[in-house]
């Protein structure tokens, strides 16, 4: 192969479809037709004798020699990229780019729509995708740049993983507006151990399981209660409460939003236990891409208010 000859714009092709596993996806992210990228991508497996990915339904499976390069070729651009930005000045007003988050529905219901209206402020090039929780491990996704951040409670990460404190996220127990059990209780109080066990009640579980936290808490204490919902996302765990006379653990913030617990009573749970640390996490060779650093600015700026206590 003649390097000299060699268009870089054909690794850009290759980074694109390694992160989307999509010719059409990776299209829509560099500006480029499903057929121009598909005869790039052919280009590319002629220069390098491989066929690079095979399709498996609706994805495109990397082969070992695609696995091989994929992250030094992401390495090298990224590192092109903040190479040209740095000469040049970064500009947010002028970008151009698709910035893909991932998090629990806590933060598509409260944080995005407030994240995209902070973003037509600078520039209408500006696309957001997020993704939820379930979507996969956080390191492997930051890893294989199919998110650039994530908006998690804190996990076990490998160094290359950066990550800070964003806010905590103390609980608030909610419970249906006429559930008898509480009929006799002011607004804001703490429920008592007894009226806390005699419950049903739900929990956002993004994996199925039916216990959590607050099931730890109560080991602890020689106690137990009774789950019989679990479900992937808060606005669903508040639905059901709502209509099916059940209880639940939800952030504080999400609970202070009237909207969220309209037909809801809330109060505080009988005893302590530490507030969830939620934090942003992205990998650390973007640390120093001056469009991904501005973006994890503006997310601490609007992420500030939901800080509690």
């Amino acid at each position: 192969m003649n390097f000299a000859a060699f268009d870089l714009n054909l690794l850009r092709v290759f980074d694109a479809v390694m992160r989307e596993r999509s010719v059409t996806r990776a299209g829509e992210q560099i500006g480029l037709s499903q057929p121009a990228v598909s005869a790039a991508l052919q280009r590319l497996r002629d220069l390098l004798d491989d066929k690079l990915f095979a399709r498996n339904g609706n994805d495109m499976v990397p082969t070992p020699r695609a696995e091989s390069i994929a992250a030094g070729v992401g390495k090298a651009l990224a590192g092109l990229e903040r190479l040209l930005a740095a000469e040049r000045g970064f500009d947010p007003t002028r970008l151009t780019r698709t910035f893909t988050l991932m998090g629990a529905d806590f933060f598509t219901t409260l944080f995005v729509p407030r994240l995209m209206q902070d973003m037509t402020r600078f520039s209408n090039g500006i696309s957001i995708r997020f993704l939820d929780s379930a979507a996969g491990q956080v390191e492997r996704l930051l890893r294989d740049d199919a998110i650039d951040m994530a908006l998690e409670r804190a996990v076990e990460v490998a160094d290359t993983v950066v990550h800070e404190r964003l806010f905590l996220a103390p609980f608030k127990i909610v419970i249906a507006a006429d559930h008898p059990a509480i009929a006799d209780l002011p607004d804001g109080s703490a429920l008592t151990l007894d009226q806390f066990c005699s419950l049903d009640w739900a929990i956002r579980s993004i994996d199925g399981s039916l216990s959590g936290w607050t099931d730890q808490a109560l080991e602890k204490l020689g106690r137990s209660r009774r789950v019989v919902l679990a479900v992937p996302h808060f606005h669903a765990v508040t639905s059901s409460v709502r209509l099916c006379g059940l209880a639940a653990a939800i952030p504080a913030q999400y609970a202070a939003v009237p909207a969220m617990v309209a037909g809801l009573r809330v109060f505080e749970p009988p005893f302590s236990a530490p507030a969830p640390d939620v934090r942003l996490y992205w990998h650390s060779r973007r640390s120093r891409d001056p469009a991904h650093e501005w973006m994890r600015g503006r997310v601490r700026a609007l992420c500030g208010p939901y800080q509690v206590g």
